[in-house]
């Protein structure tokens, strides 16, 4: 999805893949191991810029390409913050952001004793990897997951498990911004996201009833997580909006994200094209909105037979004011294939629309 914004800002865009017949085929020029050294810094010689569509990079890659002198955005130091959920409670609780109460556990009676403390029952995470609700549990009792404490005694997950309160949330936000290496930092408006089975399944933009408070809030936030870690590039802030109406930070994605992709349609500049500018270090661009509401939902999972290619001529046809994204994925049970956007200032218009056309890929 960063390919037509490359192409409109005449930017070279290069990609190392990690298989063959991944999404990225339009833009990739090799395929290899993005966990090698030697493969990444063979990659690294060819272009201007590094930067990442996932946080699972290695630290030891990344400060390879530092050491060599190539430019990374994000940096080592950021990204840790992102692929680390211990590291990133400590650092988000350093800079006094707030956040859920959370502890480190390293053994199931750490664990009961923060249940205990927290009104029976807390919300676990293994601290790398997760991702779409996986490695997530809610329990009750540190038996529910001691096949991660098993994990941890050989050493799997750095040693500790994250625990966290279970929050007690009216709805779940995400706000997006970007920044500059030069330190300009420009902010989407924030959205509200809905999740089905730990995986976001809509994104309304702007959230409803948000302006003022809330909006403030978030944009704060984001922006003091941005400047306090030197974050560069798109930077997603996952929030919880509680129901004694607080903002707590939930999540971090240095990257474009899934909770921003309404912005393609629906901003004067998308996600992809604001990362792109960012990482560069070029000016960023305006994020006000094309009409007052922007849905998007996404397609999980899609046809149970066939292509989503297959299914274009009936939404199309059905909803031609909605902007379809084939991801060029595989279908496959709760994964996002794709999605779709709609935009317009009547939302119940909006969200019909869009949960509408999504309906017509799946089954």
């Amino acid at each position: 999805m960063m390919i037509p914004a490359a192409i409109e800002l005449g930017v070279d865009l290069r990609v190392l893949a990690e298989a063959e017949g991944m999404s990225a085929a339009l833009a990739a020029d090799r395929v290899g191991d993005y966990t090698d050294v030697e493969t990444v810094l063979a990659f690294a010689r060819e272009v201007d810029v590094i930067t990442f569509d996932h946080e699972h990079v290695p630290q030891a890659v990344l400060r390879a390409l530092v050491d060599a002198g190539v430019p990374v955005h994000p940096g080592p130091e950021p990204l840790a913050v992102a692929q680390d959920k211990i590291l990133m409670r400590e650092r988000l609780s350093e800079l006094g952001l707030p956040v859920p109460d959370w502890a480190r556990v390293e053994t199931p009676a750490e664990l009961d004793a923060f249940i205990a403390d927290h009104g029976g029952a807390a919300v676990v995470k293994t601290p790398r990897g997760g991702y779409d609700g996986k490695g997530v549990r809610v329990v009750r009792s540190a038996a529910e997951v001691s096949e991660w404490f098993a994990t941890i005694a050989e050493g799997g997950l750095a040693g500790a498990l994250l625990v966290e309160e279970l929050v007690d949330f009216r709805r779940e936000l995400a706000q997006l911004v970007a920044r500059r290496p030069s330190g300009e930092i420009a902010a989407w408006p924030v959205v509200e996201t809905l999740q089905v089975g730990g995986v976001c399944s809509e994104v309304i933009a702007p959230a409803p009833h948000s302006a003022g408070k809330v909006a403030d809030v978030s944009a704060d936030i984001a922006f003091a997580v941005a400047e306090g870690l030197g974050v560069t590039g798109v930077l997603a802030v996952e929030l919880f909006e509680t129901t004694d109406d607080r903002v707590l930070v939930n999540e971090l994605a240095m990257r474009p994200h899934n909770s921003g992709h309404w912005s393609m349609d629906g901003s004067t500049t998308g996600q992809f094209e604001q990362h792109l500018r960012a990482v560069l270090d070029l000016p960023l661009g305006g994020t006000g909105t094309h009409a007052d509401w922007s849905v998007m939902v996404n397609i999980l999972g899609g046809p149970a037979e066939g292509t989503l290619a297959a299914r274009y001529p009936s939404a199309l046809a059905g909803h031609p004011t909605v902007k379809i994204h084939n991801y060029g994925k595989d279908p496959r049970p709760g994964r996002k294939v794709g999605h779709v956007t709609a935009v317009g200032d009547d939302l119940d218009d909006v969200v019909y629309e869009a949960r509408a056309a999504a309906a017509v890929f799946q089954d």
